[in-house]
């Protein structure tokens, strides 16, 4: 089939144009007077009625709005498909956090509030590898509270009658050495339940988060641990 352009495809529509602006041509020529301004009159009045309905009309005006704003909601609405597609492929819908957002309470020496000034009584430092007095697990002190930070419900069977003043004490969170075979991963515990070693290095998946190293005293923190903790 032949391309057409633009400018055979206008000279075919003035040769399919031409028949009847002739046939009018003639016709409009043939009448006397009287029925010319009559004709005229009536397409005047035709043509008046018809921009009436089309333009002056409150319910066309209506429907014309209802009809742009559908266009419109449907046009937006492809666009947030388009960005949350996008947001999702390459991956920018994680939330920022924000310095000045509040953050949720954290318990079990998860806070990210800075634990400045230390007390003297809380005499561990993060960093510092322990032993479990009792159950005798090796790990690393990744963070303190001056008292037991935690539910009420799992502290309850951990400190009965006699030992309700241990939750007032300072509370250390630890990484667990997994060469020990512990169950665990983590543990909560009192001061008075741990005691620190010198020279053993702990393995745990989570170490490179929290330390950048070992000097064999104390692990050395990361910087983002060393602001909350900067008297450690």
């Amino acid at each position: 089939m032949p391309h057409i352009n633009a400018a055979a495809a206008l000279q075919i529509s003035m040769l399919l144009l031409a028949l009847p602006a002739q046939y009018f041509i003639s016709q409009w020529y043939g009448m006397d007077p009287a029925e010319r301004i009559q004709i005229t009159e009536r397409l005047i009045i035709a043509s008046w009625g018809i921009s009436t309905r089309s333009y002056l009309s409150l319910d066309t005006w209506a429907d014309r709005l209802k009809l742009w704003l559908s266009k419109t909601r449907t046009c937006l609405y492809v666009e947030l498909l388009i960005l949350h597609f996008r947001n999702w492929y390459y991956g920018e819908n994680k939330p920022k956090s924000r310095d000045n957002e509040a953050k949720p309470h954290s318990y079990f020496a998860e806070s990210t509030h800075v634990h400045s000034p230390k007390p003297e009584y809380v005499k561990f430092r993060v960093g510092q590898v322990i032993i479990h007095r009792k159950f005798g697990y090796s790990g690393v002190i990744v963070g303190w509270d001056v008292k037991a930070d935690a539910p009420e419900e799992p502290l309850q069977p951990r400190y009965p009658s006699a030992k309700q003043d241990l939750k007032d004490t300072p509370h250390y969170r630890i990484l667990i050495n997994k060469a020990n075979g512990f169950g665990k991963s983590t543990a909560y515990v009192p001061e008075e339940e741990i005691t620190i070693i010198m020279g053993l290095e702990v393995y745990h998946p989570d170490m490179e988060t929290y330390f950048s190293g070992y000097d064999g005293s104390k692990y050395i923190m990361q910087p983002w641990l060393k602001k909350l903790y900067p008297h450690d």
